[in-house]
């Protein structure tokens, strides 16, 4: 059974599925491995088959902050107006969990979205999606307290992982909300507190 059989985005596209196949070359990645690295070339775009990355942007500083995570079935949008623009990555890109990736030459994307209309149109409900979660993160820094955005992030990582047991060091969320452990470490005593969560090692259980 091919990858593309579980995946909702291509099961009703047979010839994109053909072609993806034909042009791509698929990878595995760990936990925490890079897939995408700031200010590298775009040679080629990443569609994820299994598992979930998550895209960041670091400042000159050296903080980082989450901006989106890409699931089965999508891809990064800034990946593909970089490419084919032949401009360097502008974010980076990180394996969630285990995840396979296939990786579509950026010039076989310019030819499917001149024979493939539908292929067109993923590109454009990828953008549209990003776009709209590009516009939460802006939202939630701006307006949110950051005690909110953690407990939003906690469970977007429990929704992607299926379990209300989360795996994630303090740091790791204090990385990805793009402010201090201690801050992170605080935050989460006073929630476990009012029993909306409960801290183990390197862990947390939503209640």
């Amino acid at each position: 059974m091919s990858l593309f059989d579980n995946i909702s985005e291509f099961r009703s596209s047979p010839q994109i599925r053909e072609k993806l196949i034909e042009y791509g070359i698929t990878q595995s990645f760990k936990e925490g491995d890079i897939i995408l690295n700031e200010n590298t070339h775009i040679k080629v775009i990443p569609i994820v088959m299994k598992g979930s990355i998550k895209v960041m942007r670091t400042e000159e500083d050296g903080r980082e902050i989450l901006l989106y995570y890409i699931k089965a079935g999508e891809s990064c949008i800034m990946s593909f107006l970089g490419g084919m623009h032949h401009e360097t990555s502008k974010v980076k890109a990180m394996a969630e969990e285990e995840v396979e990736v296939l990786f579509l030459p950026i010039e076989k994307v310019s030819s499917m979205i001149k024979d493939y209309p539908e292929w067109l149109d993923y590109i454009f409900r990828l953008y549209h999606k990003r776009f709209e979660e590009l516009l939460e993160v802006v939202n939630a820094v701006a307006f949110k307290k950051v005690d909110e955005r953690l407990l939003n992030l906690i469970h977007k990582k429990a929704e992607l992982s299926h379990n209300k047991t989360v795996i994630v060091t303090h740091e790791q969320l204090a990385n990805e909300l793009g402010t201090a452990r201690v801050v992170v470490s605080r935050l989460l005593k006073q929630l476990e507190e009012n029993g909306q969560l409960k801290l183990g090692r390197n862990k947390i259980i939503l209640m």
